[in-house]
């Protein structure tokens, strides 16, 4: 089931709320935490009962009864063992076929073995393996099973993110206040959503048909014209933003309307002046794990400048791998570790550059590693590299003049505008322009994109980057 879906607008979220609300106005705020989260079991297992269901289950009970014995007695070799399992059970659906196929590459006799990857199992895994290290580090403090049900599977998030902590997420659902109706909240909630589902559905779809034709002609192995490698890495750096910080916004937004928050997971990444800011702008949730479970466990900055430079790229290169199983992704997680080696070193050399320099700097880094990101293999990464910097010439997949329009007007609302968070009153604005309020001219407007959202995403196949990730 996906958010833009008439199941989903038209009778699930209609539904789950009725439930959730009548059950907690009757103040039975335990089976109104259960409804919600049996709701989010049918919601994430809706294509595939049989399969997807006996998975997220026995995750979620192992990883439970693991946390409460670290609670009892916390033993690194209890926590050792768990995240392994957790790892194990990742890697035998993500990376099982990665590792066969190279393999099986180098001379080695043995079968591609691929399994379907279930999703959002790289989200709920993830969750799952901070919440055993909270318990270890006696930062988890409420353990209520329902609430850890709920933690678990709450829809909003399941899917895509974001990677929530238990610790910030626990105490939200045993406040008696969450289970209130509250109008203003829904009403920001369904406005968060429909911002969400716009940027979704027309900007990041309706850029798509400029980025899609240049990678796909370059993996089935053509040459491309510099313009249109330019407009397919640029277009593809602007949809992959538009879609995944859609996404983010309709998970906030959901959850608004259940008087949740969660975390931001995007911040303007593409206004960032260092690749330093960018990775505290860009997948706020994910950065924070890799750095809190992944780098600050390899031993951070604390052993040396040389240590920290191999924390940094272990921990950037496994984020890489962490997104899919290609090489492709180690690279582009390769990548960024280097330019955030190169930053951290003019850092410390006390080198500052002009911030639109270095604002240009960075989104061009990022736009070029994108490319490896998108592309299908090695070779037709480099020949996108290749062409963008006039190094072979050949065909124009894309309309370049058209594509420019898009693009233009794209990164004048990612560079320029203020982003939802702003909007909606999570952050300050750098210039005071207009922000949400319940007025009927919001109203309006709130209405109208969802409405061209909806009816765009009924008259064509919607689908999210991250959804196999």
């Amino acid at each position: 089931m996906l958010f833009h879906s008439p199941s989903f607008l038209l009778v699930f979220l209609p539904a789950v709320l009725a439930g959730f609300f009548v059950i907690g106005a009757l103040r039975q705020y335990g089976f109104a935490a259960l409804w919600l989260a049996l709701s989010s079991l049918v919601f994430y297992a809706w294509d595939d009962f049989r399969h997807l269901l006996p998975l997220i289950l026995g995750s979620i009970g192992f990883n439970y009864v693991a946390g409460r014995m670290l609670v009892a007695a916390p033993r690194r070799s209890v926590l050792a063992l768990s995240v392994a399992a957790n790892l194990a059970l990742l890697g035998a659906f993500k990376y099982l076929g990665l590792a066969t196929e190279t393999l099986s590459e180098l001379g080695v006799p043995i079968t591609v073995t691929k399994l379907a990857l279930p999703i959002g199992i790289s989200f709920y895994t993830f969750t799952q393996i901070a919440y055993l290290v909270d318990a270890y580090r006696a930062e988890a403090s409420e353990y209520n099973p329902i609430h850890y049900l709920l933690f678990v599977t709450f829809f909003p998030h399941l899917i895509a993110g974001p990677i929530l902590h238990h610790k910030e997420m626990m105490p939200q659902f045993a406040r008696r206040e969450t289970y209130r109706l509250d109008l203003s909240a829904i009403a920001l909630g369904l406005s968060w959503f429909a911002a969400g589902l716009f940027k979704k559905v027309v900007l990041a779809d309706g850029i798509a048909g400029f980025s899609d034709p240049v990678f796909a002609a370059a993996d089935a192995g053509k040459f491309l014209s510099t313009d249109s490698a330019w407009a397919g890495a640029v277009a593809y750096t602007l949809q992959i933003y538009f879609d995944f910080s859609g996404y983010s916004d309709m998970a906030i937004g959901l959850a608004l309307m259940f008087g949740i928050t969660f975390p931001l997971n995007f911040f303007s990444p593409y206004k960032a002046d260092s690749l330093i800011e960018f990775w505290r702008r860009w997948h706020i949730t994910l950065s924070r794990f890799l750095r809190d479970y992944l780098y600050f466990s390899l031993g951070g900055n604390r052993k040396g400048s040389v240590r920290r430079s191999i924390n940094l790229m272990i921990t950037m290169l496994l984020g890489g791998l962490w997104h899919g199983a290609s090489w492709n992704f180690v690279l582009w997680g390769g990548i960024h570790g280097a330019g955030l080696l190169v930053n951290h070193a003019w850092r410390s050399l006390g080198i500052r550059i002009p911030w639109p320099a270095a604002r240009l700097a960075t989104l061009l880094l990022v736009i070029l590693a994108w490319v490896p990101f998108k592309a299908a293999t090695f070779s037709s990464a480099w020949s996108v590299w290749r062409s963008m910097f006039g190094v072979s010439h050949g065909e124009h997949p894309i309309n370049a003049v058209t594509a420019a329009w898009w693009i233009s007007a794209l990164m004048l609302i990612a560079l320029c505008l203020p982003n939802t968070a702003q909007i909606f009153g999570r952050a300050p604005q750098q210039w005071r322009l207009p922000s949400w309020r319940l007025a009927p001219v919001w109203c309006a407007g709130v209405g109208v994109a969802l409405g061209v959202a909806i009816a765009m995403s009924f008259s064509a196949p919607v689908s999210f980057l991250y959804f196999r990730f």
